[in-house]
């Protein structure tokens, strides 16, 4: 099996170290359509999760590195730099699999503090089409289903994860598991064109259906809502109506999230497909900052709340989630 060409042979550069290092003694395991699958040995699968964002969960397992769905605006291809892969588009084309990845889970489990959540899929889609054949996520669902007391939220685009459903009960027979599918946009076309490789959003909202019929907690992320594009109140007021139409328990939306390495790779889309709103987004990022731009967050989760109060959720047992934001800091910015 060969391992992934990193950097020539004739200029090798510096001595690689770390990920990098591991990630370029990587096998080939086979190739898709314009994408290669390459061993990724990992010494741990549970990552502590440091941020300045407020998150929800202390935790993150990621099955993969990279993700096959080429969403024009993913903030995770950072991700691929540590590995030395710098080309943007490497990240929806080089997807690494982790190896024995619920051995790793195993041992690592105790470090889980009670309180501290655990979230499957934050830079990386947990059900992308590499889970058909390698079935790591669902390997680490079946090591979770064998602990208690834990509190999981999955994130995914993919209506492949009905496919776990009986594990997915079991997990949540002795933890709190909460199903999260990212729906940007009902607009099919839309959808296609911002996240190319992705199931149609109309998937993604059955899956919905499908789990909480199964008893399962399944709620609506719209992430990112992006400026002038998805963020028309009409629009979030359709995607409200269709997660309550299948039943969605929460709906929450969060701001485009634009790092440099993402901005190379959404500017250019930009200006393919919406030209006229390319100098709108320079200036909102001009300093492509780590953070979301406050101005754009506040924008997004205000209009959100109006959608749904304009059409609510139904249902005793559903609810709202909403992050808490930074007032202050808000009051200060706007």
């Amino acid at each position: 099996m060969a391992s992934l060409p990193l950097l020539p042979d004739s200029n090798p550069g510096p001595k690689l170290i770390g990920i990098a290092r591991i990630a370029a003694e990587g096998e080939s395991l086979r190739e898709g359509h314009n994408v290669e699958y390459f061993t990724l040995g990992s010494r741990s699968l549970l990552s502590r999760v440091v941020s300045q964002r407020s998150l929800p969960f202390a935790w993150a397992i990621n099955p993969y590195r990279g993700c096959e769905f080429a969403c024009k605006y993913c903030y995770a291809r950072y991700t691929h730099e540590f590995m030395e892969l710098r080309d943007g588009v490497d990240f929806e084309r080089k997807i690494f699999v982790k190896q024995h990845a619920a051995n790793l889970l195993r041992q690592e489990l105790r470090r889980v503090k009670p309180g501290e959540g655990i979230a499957i899929g934050t830079a990386t889609d947990p059900y992308q089409p590499a889970e058909r054949r390698f079935e790591v996520t669902r390997a680490i669902l079946e090591e979770l289903a064998r602990h208690s007391g834990l509190e999981i939220g999955i994130v995914t685009k993919s209506n492949l994860v009905t496919r776990d459903t009986e594990i997915l009960r079991r997990v949540a027979e002795n933890n709190q598991l909460y199903v999260n599918l990212t729906v940007t946009t009902v607009d099919t076309d839309l959808a296609r064109i911002l996240e190319p490789r992705a199931p149609r959003p109309d998937l993604r909202l059955e899956a919905v259906r499908q789990l909480n019929l199964a008893g399962l907690h399944a709620g609506v992320i719209c992430a990112p809502v992006l400026p002038e594009i998805t963020d028309r109140p009409r629009d979030l007021e359709a995607l409200v109506k269709a997660a309550s139409e299948v039943g969605a328990k929460y709906i929450y939306a969060n701001a485009l999230f634009l790092k440099p390495c993402s901005a190379a790779v959404f500017l250019p889309f930009l200006e393919e497909h919406f030209p006229a709103l390319v100098n709108l987004y320079r200036q909102r990022y001009a300093d492509l900052a780590v953070h979301p731009e406050v101005r754009a967050l506040f924008v997004a989760r205000s209009r959100m709340t109006r959608a749904i109060r304009a059409y609510a959720l139904k249902g005793k047992q559903q609810r709202i989630r909403a992050r808490k934001m930074k007032m202050k800091r808000q009051e200060r910015e706007l």
